[in-house]
């Protein structure tokens, strides 16, 4: 394996490559099927995406184990050693309805620890990427969000969930500015990193929250279940990502 500096100029050569790759085969045409029901899209452009990045980290590290959205990857029970964690094509329901507000993930774990994570937002052409020597959007590096209250900041919040008043969503919305929703999650944390959302509150699974929270931690910000637990990297959970203020008082009126 080379070391993590060389494979990270690769994986964001990769990340790249698959934008390019992602824009062109939106012009062409594609299959969509449903998953678990209508509102649970898969494309053929997410399964292609998936195959040609787990191919590559193949090459770049032959010895992790993958841990891929659409299943191409390896059965990952376990979390030792190395496991990158792939989300090909996040937001897909955004992806064929908008044609915009998704994202490709990647992110590497060794033995838990996040090692560093990628989130590239296709159609703003923005890569977040970095781990603990910092974190940039392309070349540019960026500085912690400002710790705010709930009170003084915008929050996204999930549809379904809002919707239903989980957790006593809505009470939350209202103690905020106002929510946002974007239907992805990779967008959805990019806008906590930057400070434009003082957090986001989904149900995720491992792939939709692995590289975010690398990112997110690397600012100062914390990223917990909504009952303020640890995260499993092997389960799906209400996930919580915000600022220190706005998370303390968010796990309160959530519980």
């Amino acid at each position: 394996m080379e070391n993590i500096a060389q494979i990270d100029q690769k994986i964001q050569a990769l990340m790249w490559q698959m934008r390019k790759e992602t824009l062109v085969k939106m012009q062409q045409p594609f299959s969509i099927d449903e998953k678990s029901g209508r509102k649970d899209l898969v494309t053929t452009i997410d399964k292609s995406n998936e195959q040609t990045i787990i191919s590559k980290i193949r090459e770049l590290d032959p010895t992790a184990q993958i841990l891929g959205e659409e299943g191409f990857g390896d059965q990952v029970n376990q979390i030792n050693g190395r496991v990158w964690l792939i989300d090909p094509l996040d937001g897909t329901m955004n992806f064929v309805m908008q044609q915009n507000n998704f994202a490709i993930m990647i992110s590497l774990y060794e033995d838990g620890i996040g090692v560093v994570g990628y989130i590239m937002d296709v159609m703003n052409q923005k890569l977040y990427h970095g781990g603990t020597n910092g974190v940039f959007i392309n070349d540019q590096q960026i500085e912690a969000p400002a710790n705010l209250h709930l009170k003084d900041a915008l929050i996204g919040i999930s549809g379904p969930l809002l919707i239903d008043n989980n957790h006593n969503l809505q009470q939350i919305a209202r103690q905020s500015r106002g929510p946002r929703m974007y239907g992805s999650a990779g967008i959805e944390f990019a806008k906590v990193l930057t400070g434009e959302l003082v957090g986001y509150v989904s149900y995720l699974r491992p792939w939709d929250f692995a590289a975010g929270k690398i990112l997110a931690q690397a600012l100062n910000l914390q990223v917990k279940t909504i009952d303020g637990g640890p995260l499993s990297m092997l389960s799906s959970n209400v996930v919580l990502v915000a600022t220190e203020r706005a998370s303390k008082e968010i796990v309160t009126l959530a519980n």
